[in-house]
Protein backbone atom coordinates (compact mmCIF):
# COMPACT_ATOMS: atom_id res chain seq x y z
CA UNK A 1 0.00 0.00 0.00
CA UNK A 2 1.05 3.43 -0.63
CA UNK A 3 -0.76 6.13 1.55
CA UNK A 4 0.77 7.24 4.76
CA UNK A 5 0.89 5.34 7.83
CA UNK A 6 -0.20 7.35 10.97
CA UNK A 7 3.01 8.44 13.22
CA UNK A 8 3.20 6.08 16.31
CA UNK A 9 5.09 6.54 19.23
CA UNK A 10 7.29 4.08 20.32
CA UNK A 11 5.90 1.57 23.49
CA UNK A 12 7.42 -1.12 25.11
CA UNK A 13 8.79 -4.01 22.49
CA UNK A 14 6.71 -6.75 22.04
CA UNK A 15 7.09 -9.50 24.72
CA UNK A 16 9.53 -12.57 23.46
CA UNK A 17 7.68 -15.18 21.87
CA UNK A 18 7.52 -18.83 23.31
CA UNK A 19 10.33 -20.88 22.21
CA UNK A 20 12.84 -18.19 23.17
CA UNK A 21 14.97 -18.11 26.32
CA UNK A 22 13.64 -15.26 28.80
CA UNK A 23 16.93 -13.98 28.79
CA UNK A 24 17.79 -13.45 24.84
CA UNK A 25 18.89 -10.18 23.97
CA UNK A 26 17.42 -9.13 20.75
CA UNK A 27 17.58 -5.48 21.53
CA UNK A 28 20.47 -3.50 21.09
CA UNK A 29 21.35 -0.50 23.54
CA UNK A 30 21.97 2.77 21.51
CA UNK A 31 25.69 4.19 22.60
CA UNK A 32 26.55 7.36 23.46
CA UNK A 33 27.18 8.05 19.77
CA UNK A 34 23.35 6.87 18.48
CA UNK A 35 21.08 10.02 17.65
CA UNK A 36 17.63 10.50 16.40
CA UNK A 37 17.15 9.54 12.87
CA UNK A 38 14.81 10.15 10.07
CA UNK A 39 15.35 7.99 6.90
CA UNK A 40 13.45 10.03 4.37
CA UNK A 41 12.14 9.70 0.67
CA UNK A 42 12.89 6.23 0.13
CA UNK A 43 10.70 3.62 -0.74
CA UNK A 44 9.63 1.43 2.58
CA UNK A 45 8.88 -2.20 2.47
CA UNK A 46 7.99 -4.20 5.51
CA UNK A 47 6.40 -7.58 4.51
CA UNK A 48 5.53 -8.36 7.65
CA UNK A 49 2.94 -5.52 7.90
CA UNK A 50 2.48 -4.74 4.71
CA UNK A 51 3.82 -1.51 3.76
CA UNK A 52 5.32 -1.28 0.00
CA UNK A 53 5.77 3.05 -0.43
CA UNK A 54 7.19 6.24 -0.16
CA UNK A 55 7.14 6.86 3.67
CA UNK A 56 9.59 8.06 5.97
CA UNK A 57 11.45 6.18 9.13
CA UNK A 58 12.23 7.78 12.09
CA UNK A 59 13.87 6.23 14.59
CA UNK A 60 14.61 6.86 18.28
CA UNK A 61 16.65 5.36 21.30
CA UNK A 62 17.42 2.84 19.28
CA UNK A 63 14.11 1.72 18.48
CA UNK A 64 11.15 2.82 15.35
CA UNK A 65 9.07 5.40 16.53
CA UNK A 66 7.22 6.24 13.48
CA UNK A 67 6.07 5.45 10.16
CA UNK A 68 5.36 8.40 7.87
CA UNK A 69 5.17 11.11 9.42
CA UNK A 70 6.89 12.31 12.52
CA UNK A 71 5.63 12.47 16.27
CA UNK A 72 4.73 16.33 16.99
CA UNK A 73 7.94 17.94 18.70
CA UNK A 74 10.43 15.24 16.39
CA UNK A 75 13.69 16.58 15.69
CA UNK A 76 15.88 14.54 14.49
CA UNK A 77 19.95 14.45 15.03
CA UNK A 78 20.52 13.02 11.29
CA UNK A 79 19.09 12.58 7.76
CA UNK A 80 19.31 9.68 5.90
CA UNK A 81 18.12 10.73 2.35
CA UNK A 82 16.77 7.40 0.78
CA UNK A 83 16.06 8.99 -2.39
CA UNK A 84 15.85 6.40 -5.34
CA UNK A 85 16.44 3.50 -2.77
CA UNK A 86 14.86 0.93 -0.82
CA UNK A 87 14.00 1.07 3.26
CA UNK A 88 13.80 -2.25 4.89
CA UNK A 89 14.29 -4.14 7.77
CA UNK A 90 17.31 -5.77 8.65
CA UNK A 91 18.52 -8.55 7.01
CA UNK A 92 18.46 -12.02 9.16
CA UNK A 93 20.86 -15.07 7.96
CA UNK A 94 19.85 -18.68 9.69
CA UNK A 95 23.26 -19.78 8.74
CA UNK A 96 26.51 -17.82 8.35
CA UNK A 97 29.29 -19.68 10.34
CA UNK A 98 31.62 -16.99 11.67
CA UNK A 99 34.36 -19.17 12.47
CA UNK A 100 35.30 -18.29 15.75
CA UNK A 101 36.06 -19.41 18.37
CA UNK A 102 38.39 -22.08 17.26
CA UNK A 103 38.97 -20.85 13.48
CA UNK A 104 39.96 -17.71 13.40
CA UNK A 105 42.24 -18.63 10.25
CA UNK A 106 39.22 -18.28 8.46
CA UNK A 107 37.08 -15.74 10.10
CA UNK A 108 36.71 -14.34 13.00
CA UNK A 109 33.34 -12.64 14.76
CA UNK A 110 34.40 -9.09 14.37
CA UNK A 111 35.46 -9.53 9.92
CA UNK A 112 32.34 -11.40 9.58
CA UNK A 113 29.65 -9.61 11.37
CA UNK A 114 31.55 -6.53 9.84
CA UNK A 115 31.07 -8.49 6.22
CA UNK A 116 27.33 -8.70 7.10
CA UNK A 117 26.45 -5.27 8.39
CA UNK A 118 28.15 -4.42 4.80
CA UNK A 119 25.44 -6.90 2.56
CA UNK A 120 22.53 -5.63 4.67
CA UNK A 121 22.56 -8.26 7.46
CA UNK A 122 21.55 -7.40 11.19
CA UNK A 123 21.29 -10.58 12.63
CA UNK A 124 22.83 -14.42 12.01
CA UNK A 125 22.40 -17.25 13.52
CA UNK A 126 25.51 -19.04 13.95
CA UNK A 127 25.50 -22.85 13.78
CA UNK A 128 27.10 -24.61 16.78
CA UNK A 129 29.60 -26.19 14.88
CA UNK A 130 32.36 -23.95 16.68
CA UNK A 131 35.83 -25.46 18.33
CA UNK A 132 34.76 -25.66 20.86
CA UNK A 133 31.06 -26.84 20.49
CA UNK A 134 28.10 -24.30 21.14
CA UNK A 135 26.76 -27.36 23.83
CA UNK A 136 27.25 -24.77 26.83
CA UNK A 137 26.10 -21.59 28.02
CA UNK A 138 29.83 -20.43 28.39
CA UNK A 139 30.66 -20.48 24.85
CA UNK A 140 27.88 -19.32 23.91
CA UNK A 141 27.80 -16.30 26.08
CA UNK A 142 31.24 -15.85 24.91
CA UNK A 143 29.82 -15.35 21.27
CA UNK A 144 27.23 -13.26 21.87
CA UNK A 145 29.55 -11.09 24.24
CA UNK A 146 32.30 -10.99 21.50
CA UNK A 147 29.80 -10.17 19.04
CA UNK A 148 28.38 -7.10 21.20
CA UNK A 149 31.90 -5.99 21.87
CA UNK A 150 32.12 -6.14 17.98
CA UNK A 151 28.67 -4.08 17.67
CA UNK A 152 28.03 -4.90 13.76
CA UNK A 153 25.36 -7.39 13.86
CA UNK A 154 23.29 -9.16 16.13
CA UNK A 155 24.53 -12.83 16.48
CA UNK A 156 22.17 -15.49 17.72
CA UNK A 157 24.02 -19.06 18.92
CA UNK A 158 22.51 -22.59 17.47
CA UNK A 159 22.56 -25.00 20.49
CA UNK A 160 23.94 -28.46 19.96
CA UNK A 161 21.36 -30.87 19.87
CA UNK A 162 23.42 -33.15 21.08
CA UNK A 163 26.70 -33.19 23.49
CA UNK A 164 29.16 -32.69 21.22
CA UNK A 165 27.44 -32.90 18.52
CA UNK A 166 28.35 -36.61 18.50
CA UNK A 167 24.73 -37.83 18.30
CA UNK A 168 24.60 -39.92 21.11
CA UNK A 169 23.84 -37.86 24.34
CA UNK A 170 21.39 -34.94 24.69
CA UNK A 171 22.46 -31.34 25.05
CA UNK A 172 21.33 -29.93 28.11
CA UNK A 173 18.74 -27.98 26.14
CA UNK A 174 17.20 -25.80 28.78
CA UNK A 175 19.93 -24.31 29.66
CA UNK A 176 21.48 -23.60 26.90
CA UNK A 177 18.01 -21.89 26.18
CA UNK A 178 18.73 -19.58 29.02
CA UNK A 179 21.61 -18.43 27.79
CA UNK A 180 20.41 -17.34 24.47
CA UNK A 181 20.30 -20.13 22.04
CA UNK A 182 17.25 -19.49 20.49
CA UNK A 183 17.27 -22.94 18.16
CA UNK A 184 18.91 -26.52 18.49
CA UNK A 185 20.60 -28.03 15.88
CA UNK A 186 23.67 -30.89 14.91
CA UNK A 187 25.05 -28.24 12.29
CA UNK A 188 26.46 -30.67 9.30
CA UNK A 189 26.51 -33.87 11.60
CA UNK A 190 23.66 -36.05 11.55
CA UNK A 191 22.06 -38.46 14.26
CA UNK A 192 22.45 -41.84 13.27
CA UNK A 193 20.69 -43.39 16.10
CA UNK A 194 16.83 -42.67 14.85
CA UNK A 195 15.45 -43.51 18.85
CA UNK A 196 18.23 -40.36 19.87
CA UNK A 197 16.99 -38.19 17.25
CA UNK A 198 13.20 -38.78 18.71
CA UNK A 199 14.11 -37.69 21.76
CA UNK A 200 16.04 -35.02 21.31
CA UNK A 201 13.29 -33.74 19.16
CA UNK A 202 10.72 -34.66 22.18
CA UNK A 203 12.79 -32.89 24.42
CA UNK A 204 12.73 -29.74 22.48
CA UNK A 205 9.03 -29.79 21.78
CA UNK A 206 8.77 -29.65 25.88
CA UNK A 207 10.88 -26.05 25.70
CA UNK A 208 9.28 -24.96 22.70
CA UNK A 209 12.47 -25.42 20.85
CA UNK A 210 12.77 -25.51 17.09
CA UNK A 211 14.82 -28.11 15.87
CA UNK A 212 17.28 -27.37 12.63
CA UNK A 213 18.04 -30.11 10.46
CA UNK A 214 20.17 -30.36 8.03
CA UNK A 215 18.96 -33.44 5.87
CA UNK A 216 21.44 -35.89 4.81
CA UNK A 217 22.38 -39.37 5.25
CA UNK A 218 25.92 -39.98 5.53
CA UNK A 219 26.43 -43.57 3.92
CA UNK A 220 24.22 -42.47 0.73
CA UNK A 221 26.74 -39.47 0.66
CA UNK A 222 29.49 -41.82 1.11
CA UNK A 223 32.35 -39.39 -0.10
CA UNK A 224 30.64 -37.65 -2.72
CA UNK A 225 31.49 -33.96 -3.96
CA UNK A 226 29.52 -33.16 -6.44
CA UNK A 227 25.19 -33.80 -7.61
CA UNK A 228 25.21 -37.36 -9.05
CA UNK A 229 24.78 -36.49 -12.64
CA UNK A 230 26.08 -35.78 -15.64
CA UNK A 231 28.31 -33.09 -14.83
CA UNK A 232 30.02 -35.53 -12.39
CA UNK A 233 30.11 -38.08 -14.79
CA UNK A 234 32.02 -36.42 -17.32
CA UNK A 235 34.48 -34.85 -14.63
CA UNK A 236 35.20 -37.73 -13.14
CA UNK A 237 33.68 -36.57 -9.37
CA UNK A 238 32.46 -39.34 -6.83
CA UNK A 239 28.77 -38.02 -7.13
CA UNK A 240 26.52 -37.66 -3.64
CA UNK A 241 22.33 -38.64 -4.94
CA UNK A 242 19.31 -36.89 -4.46
CA UNK A 243 18.68 -40.01 -1.92
CA UNK A 244 21.38 -38.80 0.60
CA UNK A 245 18.82 -35.71 1.18
CA UNK A 246 15.86 -37.24 -0.02
CA UNK A 247 15.58 -40.30 2.36
CA UNK A 248 17.05 -38.35 5.94
CA UNK A 249 14.62 -35.54 5.35
CA UNK A 250 11.42 -38.57 4.99
CA UNK A 251 12.83 -40.08 8.26
CA UNK A 252 12.92 -36.74 9.98
CA UNK A 253 9.51 -35.93 8.79
CA UNK A 254 7.88 -38.90 10.43
CA UNK A 255 10.15 -38.44 13.92
CA UNK A 256 8.36 -34.86 13.63
CA UNK A 257 4.86 -35.80 13.17
CA UNK A 258 5.47 -38.85 16.38
CA UNK A 259 7.13 -36.05 18.62
CA UNK A 260 5.37 -32.63 17.51
CA UNK A 261 8.15 -30.98 17.49
CA UNK A 262 8.87 -27.81 15.22
CA UNK A 263 11.74 -28.92 12.95
CA UNK A 264 13.27 -26.50 10.16
CA UNK A 265 15.32 -28.00 7.11
CA UNK A 266 17.53 -26.07 6.04
CA UNK A 267 19.32 -26.13 2.43
CA UNK A 268 16.97 -28.09 0.89
CA UNK A 269 18.77 -28.38 -2.31
CA UNK A 270 16.10 -30.72 -4.89
CA UNK A 271 12.73 -30.98 -5.90
CA UNK A 272 11.88 -33.83 -4.56
CA UNK A 273 12.68 -32.66 -1.02
CA UNK A 274 10.22 -29.91 -1.64
CA UNK A 275 7.40 -32.37 -3.04
CA UNK A 276 8.26 -34.28 0.66
CA UNK A 277 8.46 -30.87 2.54
CA UNK A 278 4.96 -29.93 1.15
CA UNK A 279 3.32 -33.16 1.25
CA UNK A 280 4.27 -32.98 5.26
CA UNK A 281 2.77 -29.04 5.54
CA UNK A 282 -0.39 -30.60 4.06
CA UNK A 283 -0.47 -33.20 6.79
CA UNK A 284 -0.56 -30.60 9.46
CA UNK A 285 3.57 -30.81 10.37
CA UNK A 286 4.72 -28.24 12.40
CA UNK A 287 7.93 -28.08 9.12
CA UNK A 288 9.47 -25.30 7.77
CA UNK A 289 12.40 -24.50 4.76
CA UNK A 290 14.89 -22.32 3.40
CA UNK A 291 17.49 -22.17 0.63
CA UNK A 292 20.99 -20.91 0.22
CA UNK A 293 20.62 -18.16 -2.00
CA UNK A 294 23.34 -19.71 -4.70
CA UNK A 295 21.06 -22.95 -5.33
CA UNK A 296 19.15 -20.01 -6.83
CA UNK A 297 21.57 -18.91 -9.34
CA UNK A 298 24.26 -21.63 -9.83
CA UNK A 299 23.53 -25.43 -10.86
CA UNK A 300 25.94 -28.51 -11.70
CA UNK A 301 27.19 -26.80 -14.58
CA UNK A 302 28.99 -24.10 -12.80
CA UNK A 303 31.64 -26.80 -11.27
CA UNK A 304 32.82 -27.42 -15.28
CA UNK A 305 36.51 -26.67 -14.68
CA UNK A 306 37.27 -28.14 -11.78
CA UNK A 307 35.43 -25.01 -10.00
CA UNK A 308 36.55 -25.64 -6.36
CA UNK A 309 34.46 -22.38 -5.99
CA UNK A 310 31.40 -24.45 -6.67
CA UNK A 311 32.95 -27.46 -4.25
CA UNK A 312 29.32 -26.69 -1.77
CA UNK A 313 27.52 -28.98 0.21
CA UNK A 314 24.66 -29.84 -0.21
CA UNK A 315 25.92 -29.64 -3.99
CA UNK A 316 25.02 -28.10 -6.47
CA UNK A 317 22.38 -29.59 -8.41
CA UNK A 318 20.58 -29.43 -12.08
CA UNK A 319 18.54 -26.22 -13.69
CA UNK A 320 15.56 -28.61 -13.12
CA UNK A 321 16.11 -28.80 -9.54
CA UNK A 322 17.23 -25.13 -9.14
CA UNK A 323 13.78 -24.06 -10.81
CA UNK A 324 11.76 -26.03 -8.58
CA UNK A 325 13.89 -24.31 -5.72
CA UNK A 326 12.88 -20.55 -7.00
CA UNK A 327 9.18 -21.04 -7.18
CA UNK A 328 9.07 -22.34 -3.65
CA UNK A 329 10.83 -19.41 -2.61
CA UNK A 330 8.04 -17.63 -4.39
CA UNK A 331 5.14 -19.84 -3.20
CA UNK A 332 6.02 -19.31 -0.07
CA UNK A 333 6.84 -23.51 0.69
CA UNK A 334 10.03 -22.19 1.40
CA UNK A 335 9.97 -19.18 3.63
CA UNK A 336 13.85 -18.19 3.89
CA UNK A 337 16.68 -17.71 2.13
CA UNK A 338 20.02 -17.94 3.70
CA UNK A 339 23.29 -17.29 2.86
CA UNK A 340 24.96 -20.43 4.28
CA UNK A 341 28.08 -18.54 4.85
CA UNK A 342 31.10 -20.54 4.92
CA UNK A 343 34.60 -18.36 5.06
CA UNK A 344 37.59 -20.21 4.19
CA UNK A 345 41.56 -19.28 4.08
CA UNK A 346 43.11 -19.42 0.60
CA UNK A 347 44.74 -23.20 0.64
CA UNK A 348 41.46 -24.51 1.74
CA UNK A 349 40.65 -24.18 -2.09
CA UNK A 350 43.74 -24.95 -3.61
CA UNK A 351 43.76 -28.62 -3.95
CA UNK A 352 42.04 -30.94 -6.33
CA UNK A 353 38.29 -30.87 -6.46
CA UNK A 354 37.65 -33.94 -3.96
CA UNK A 355 40.06 -32.62 -1.16
CA UNK A 356 39.46 -29.17 -1.27
CA UNK A 357 36.82 -27.41 1.36
CA UNK A 358 33.29 -27.10 0.52
CA UNK A 359 31.55 -23.47 1.08
CA UNK A 360 31.14 -20.75 0.28
CA UNK A 361 31.89 -16.65 1.53
CA UNK A 362 28.55 -15.54 1.25
CA UNK A 363 26.81 -12.72 3.43
CA UNK A 364 28.19 -9.87 0.90
CA UNK A 365 25.82 -11.56 -2.13
CA UNK A 366 23.11 -12.66 -0.11
CA UNK A 367 21.06 -9.52 -1.51
CA UNK A 368 22.63 -8.82 -4.66
CA UNK A 369 21.54 -12.83 -5.67
CA UNK A 370 17.83 -12.07 -4.65
CA UNK A 371 17.48 -8.74 -6.42
CA UNK A 372 19.09 -10.81 -9.28
CA UNK A 373 15.75 -12.61 -9.23
CA UNK A 374 13.80 -9.73 -9.15
CA UNK A 375 15.23 -8.64 -11.81
CA UNK A 376 14.73 -11.67 -13.88
CA UNK A 377 10.81 -11.52 -12.68
CA UNK A 378 11.48 -14.81 -10.54
CA UNK A 379 10.03 -13.17 -7.45
CA UNK A 380 8.88 -9.53 -6.86
CA UNK A 381 11.11 -7.29 -4.51
CA UNK A 382 8.63 -7.46 -1.73
CA UNK A 383 8.64 -11.23 -1.73
CA UNK A 384 12.50 -11.59 -2.15
CA UNK A 385 12.43 -8.97 1.28
CA UNK A 386 9.79 -11.17 2.94
CA UNK A 387 11.96 -14.19 2.53
CA UNK A 388 15.17 -12.35 4.25
CA UNK A 389 13.55 -10.98 6.71
CA UNK A 390 9.85 -11.72 8.37
CA UNK A 391 10.61 -15.23 6.97
CA UNK A 392 13.70 -16.09 8.67
CA UNK A 393 12.01 -13.90 12.41
CA UNK A 394 9.53 -15.95 12.30
CA UNK A 395 11.54 -19.34 12.23
CA UNK A 396 13.82 -17.83 14.89
CA UNK A 397 10.91 -17.07 17.42
CA UNK A 398 12.10 -13.52 17.63
CA UNK A 399 10.64 -10.08 17.51
CA UNK A 400 12.35 -8.77 14.57
CA UNK A 401 12.18 -8.61 11.12
CA UNK A 402 10.00 -5.78 10.56
CA UNK A 403 9.43 -2.11 11.64
CA UNK A 404 6.16 -1.28 13.78
CA UNK A 405 6.75 1.24 15.82
CA UNK A 406 8.72 -0.24 19.67
CA UNK A 407 10.74 -2.71 17.19
CA UNK A 408 14.63 -2.53 17.40
CA UNK A 409 15.54 -0.54 14.70
CA UNK A 410 17.06 -2.77 12.53
CA UNK A 411 17.03 -1.23 9.28
CA UNK A 412 18.83 -1.84 5.56
CA UNK A 413 18.83 0.97 3.18
CA UNK A 414 20.16 -0.54 -0.35
CA UNK A 415 20.29 1.30 -3.97
CA UNK A 416 18.82 -2.16 -6.20
CA UNK A 417 20.24 0.17 -8.98
CA UNK A 418 23.69 0.19 -8.14
CA UNK A 419 26.39 -1.66 -9.64
CA UNK A 420 29.88 -3.13 -7.84
CA UNK A 421 32.17 -5.36 -8.51
CA UNK A 422 33.10 -8.08 -6.01
CA UNK A 423 36.67 -7.39 -4.81
CA UNK A 424 39.34 -6.41 -2.55
CA UNK A 425 38.12 -3.38 -2.52
CA UNK A 426 34.44 -3.57 -2.07
CA UNK A 427 35.11 -7.32 0.22
CA UNK A 428 34.91 -7.18 3.97
CA UNK A 429 35.19 -11.19 4.81
CA UNK A 430 38.52 -12.77 5.36
CA UNK A 431 37.08 -15.28 3.68
CA UNK A 432 37.53 -14.50 -0.44
CA UNK A 433 36.35 -18.23 -1.42
CA UNK A 434 33.10 -17.32 -3.94
CA UNK A 435 31.97 -17.81 -7.69
CA UNK A 436 31.12 -14.51 -7.77
CA UNK A 437 34.80 -12.65 -7.52
CA UNK A 438 35.60 -10.60 -9.80
CA UNK A 439 32.01 -10.30 -11.11
CA UNK A 440 29.48 -7.37 -11.71
CA UNK A 441 26.57 -7.44 -9.01
CA UNK A 442 23.16 -5.35 -9.15
CA UNK A 443 22.10 -3.93 -5.42
CA UNK A 444 24.78 -2.37 -2.75
CA UNK A 445 24.07 -1.83 0.71
CA UNK A 446 24.09 2.26 1.48
CA UNK A 447 23.74 2.03 5.20
CA UNK A 448 23.01 -0.94 7.71
CA UNK A 449 21.48 0.62 11.68
CA UNK A 450 21.13 -1.79 14.23
CA UNK A 451 19.10 -0.74 16.99
CA UNK A 452 19.37 2.83 15.54
CA UNK A 453 22.72 3.26 15.34
CA UNK A 454 24.94 3.15 11.57
CA UNK A 455 26.82 0.46 11.50
CA UNK A 456 27.67 0.85 8.05
CA UNK A 457 27.79 3.31 5.24
CA UNK A 458 29.06 3.11 2.15
CA UNK A 459 30.48 6.42 0.36
CA UNK A 460 28.96 7.94 -2.25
Amino acid sequence: MTEAIPSTTAGTPPNTPPGVAPGTKTDVAPSAAARRLSIRHGRLIDPANGIDGHLDLHIADGKVLAVGEAPAGFAPDRVLDATGQVVCPGLIDLCARLREPGQEHKGTIASETAAAAAGGVTSLCCPPDTTPIIDTPAVAQLITRTARQAGKARVVPAGALTHGLAGEQLSEMATLRQAGCAVMCQAERPIINTQVLRRAMEYAATFGLTVIMRPENPFLRDNGCAHEGRVSAHLGLPGIPEAAETVALARDLEVAKQTGARVHFRALSCARSLEKLAAAQARGIAVSADVSAHQLILTEDDLEGFNSQCHLNPPLRTAADRDALREAVRSGLVSAVCSDHQPHEPDAKLAPFPSTAPGMAALETLLPLLLRLVAAGVLDLTTAIARLTSGPAAILGLPLGDLAPGRAADVCVFDPEAKWRVGPKTWRSQGRNTPFWGERLKGRVTWTLLGGKVVHERRR
